[in-house]
C-alpha cells in the first residue's frame, strides 16, 4: 500500500519547517513507523554527500538522521545552490544538472518536477508516510506559476499540508490569514490546519487570539509550540547565533562571513564546546584577536577571496600570524591558502583565474564534474593519528607544487590537505572533521598546546531530536493527526482497477 504523505509549508521561511519536519520524523520512527522525509526543491549552500554518491541539502540528511535513515538523493531531488545573486547551480538527484539564472530556472522548472515526482514515487512505495517539507512560503505570487516547492507540489499529488508560523518576530496572526487569503480555494480545503511556533509568554493571554483565528479561517489551530531554548540542529542555510562561552580562558576562533559561505555547520561542534569561543565577522565588522582563524568553504571560491581582499582579511592574517596564531582552511578557505586558483571553464563565475594567499604550495583548478564522495582519513595533526570519516563536496582539483606535510592520511586516494612546515597553517577538504571528538582535543592541542575533552555532536544530535520529539507528544494529538491524513487520503479518487476479462 503507497504511503500516507503529509507536507508542512510555512508562512514565511525560517517558520520552523525543517524542525518540526524532523520532529515528527523522529515521533513517527519511535512507534516503528517505516517514514521517510521529502524536500522537493531546496535553496541552500549547506549539503551533505549522500551514500548514493550524490548531494542534498543539510536538513535533509538531519531529517533522515531522525528517521534512524541514511541520506538518500530522492529524499532533496532539486537542490539550488545559488553562486551569485541571480545566478544558481542547479543539482537534480544528487548531480549538477545545470548552471542557470533565475529566469532560466523558472523555464526549467518542468524538467526539475518530473525528477520530483519520480523521487517522492520511489519514497511512497517504500515508506508508510512521508513527510514533506515546503520552501520559503506558499503565498509567493511571482513563483505561483510552475511552483514545484509548496502548493505546485501538494496539488500535483494530492497530499494535505499543514502551515506554520513563527510567533517570535511577531504578526503571526497577519501572516496566517494572509497567507490563507492568497491561496486558491482549493489550496485552502487540502490545508488542514496551521501550527503556531517559538511562544513565549503567558499562553491564556494568546488564547483569545487563537480562538479568534480558528473563527477567522474554520481552521484548527493544532499547537502552539513554545520557544525550545538552546536547541541545537544543523541550520538549513542561515548562520545561528554564537552560543554562550562556559571558560574563563576560551580558544578564540574568528571566521569571515564569506557571501558564498557553504556548509558553516562543519563549525558548529566548535561553536557548541565549551572552551571555545567562535565569531563570524560579517562585511564591515573589524576582526577581533584570535587564536585560530578558519577560512571556511565557498560556492564562489574566487568571488570570496576577492571580498577577502577587499575587506582587508589578509593584512589581518599576516598579523594574526606574526603573532603566532593559527590558520586553517576548509574545502574553499584550502584552495584560498594557496598560490593559484583557476576557473578556465567559468564553473563559478566570470571565466579567468585569481592569485590565492600564496601560504601554501597549492594550484587548484575548478572542474566541471563536482568531487562528491564519503571519505575515511587519519588527522595528522598535533599528535597521534585520529581516524575521521567525513565528506567531500568540490570542484577544484588541488596539485601541491612542492613537497609538503600532510594533514590527512587518506587510503582512498583522496587529496590529504596540507600542513605548513612551521605548522602554523593547515588545510583540507574534509568537510565533517570537528564532528569527531578527538578531532576538536588535536585541534585544541595544535592551536592552544592544551589538552580538553571533545564534544560528540552527533551524540547532542541524538538528545536534541529526542527533545524535540517528546515535545511534540504532548503538544500535538499524533494518533488524531495521524488519523485525519489517513481521512484525507480516502478522499482521493482511485484510480479504476483494471479488468480481469
Amino acid at each position: 500500500m503507497p504511503a500516507i504523505s503529509l507536507m508542512i509549508q510555512g508562512t514565511t521561511s525560517n517558520a520552523g519547517k525543517s524542525t518540526l519536519v524532523a520532529g515528527l520524523c523522529r515521533v513517527l520512527a519511535r512507534r516503528g513507523l517505516g517514514v521517510a522525509p521529502f524536500k522537493p526543491q531546496n535553496m541552500a549552500l549547506n549539503s551533505a554527500v549522500t551514500d548514493d554518491g550524490g548531494e542534498i541539502g543539510r536538513a535533509q540528511a538531519l531529517q533522515a538522521q531522525a528517521c534512524k535513515l541514511s541520506p538518500h538523493t530522492d529524499m532533496n531531488p532539486v537542490l539550488i545552490k545559488p553562486n551569485s545573486d541571480c545566478g544558481s547551480q542547479i543539482i537534480v538527484q544528487g548531480k549538477v544538472a545545470a548552471e542557470l539564472n533565475a529566469g532560466d530556472y523558472h523555464r526549467y522548472k518542468p524538467v526539475a518536477m518530473k525528477a520530483v515526482l519520480e523521487s517522492y514515487q520511489r519514497l511512497v512505495q517504500q515508506y508508510e508516510v512521508v513527510l514533506i517539507e515546503g520552501a520559503g512560503s506558499p503565498a509567493e505570487i511571482n513563483l505561483r506559476d510552475g511552483d514545484i516547492a509548496n502548493m505546485g507540489f501538494a496539488e500535483a499529488v494530492d497530499c494535505p499540508v499543514i502551515i506554520i508560523a513563527d510567533i517570535d518576530p511577531g504578526g503571526v496572526f497577519a501572516h496566517i490569514v494572509g497567507t490563507q487569503e492568497l491561496l486558491s480555494e482549493s489550496e485552502r480545503q487540502r490545508t488542514l490546519g496551521y501550527i503556531i511556533n517559538r511562544f513565549r509568554g503567558d499562553y491564556e493571554l494568546l488564547k483569545p487570539g487563537i480562538e479568534w483565528l480558528q473563527q477567522r479561517t474554520a481552521k484548527p489551530v493544532y499547537a502552539t509550540l513554545p520557544y525550545l531554548h538552546g536547541l541545537h540542529l544543523d541550520a538549513e542555510d542561515a548562520v545561528n547565533p554564537v552560543q554562550t562561552v562556559d571558560s574563563d580562558h576560551p580558544m578564540r576562533v574568528v571566521i569571515p562571513r564569506l557571501p558564498r559561505i557553504s556548509n558553516h555547520t562543519d563549525f558548529d561542534p566548535l561553536r557548541q564546546h565549551p572552551g571555545i569561543d567562535l565569531c563570524f565577522v560579517h562585511q564591515g565588522e573589524v576582526p577581533p584577536p584570535a587564536d585560530l582563524i578558519i577560512l571556511p568553504g565557498s560556492k564562489s571560491v574566487r568571488g570570496d577571496l576577492a571580498w577577502l581582499r577587499e575587506n582587508g582579511w589578509p593584512s589581518v592574517i599576516d598579523r594574526h600570524l606574526r603573532y603566532g596564531g593559527r590558520l586553517l582552511g576548509i574545502c574553499g578557505g584550502y584552495q584560498m591558502l594557496g598560490n593559484t586558483i583557476g576557473d578556465v571553464l567559468g564553473i563559478e563565475g566570470t571565466a579567468g583565474s585569481s592569485d590565492g594567499l600564496g601560504y601554501l604550495p597549492l594550484a587548484t583548478e575548478l572542474a566541471r564534474t563536482k568531487q562528491l564522495s564519503r571519505t575515511s582519513a587519519q588527522l595528522l595533526l598535533a599528535g597521534e593519528p585520529v581516524q575521521l570519516d567525513g565528506y567531500e563536496i568540490h570542484s577544484g582539483i588541488t596539485k601541491k607544487t612542492s613537497a609538503i606535510k600532510p594533514m590527512l592520511d587518506s587510503s582512498q586516494g583522496r587529496d590529504t590537505g596540507a600542513v605548513s612546515d612551521d605548522e602554523q597553517i593547515a588545510g583540507c577538504y574534509l568537510h565533517g572533521l570537528f564532528d569527531h571528538p578527538q578531532a576538536i582535543e588535536r585541534l585544541f592541542q595544535w592551536v592552544t598546546g592544551e589538552s580538553v575533552q571533545g564534544l560528540d555532536i552527533n551524540q547532542i544530535r541524538e538528545q536534541q531530536l529526542e527533545r524535540l520529539a517528546d515535545l511534540l507528544e504532548t503538544q500535538l494529538d499524533i494518533d488524531a493527526l495521524l488519523v485525519e491524513i489517513n481521512q484525507f487520503a480516502e478522499q482521493i479518487p482511485q484510480p479504476p482497477v483494471p479488468s480481469s476479462r
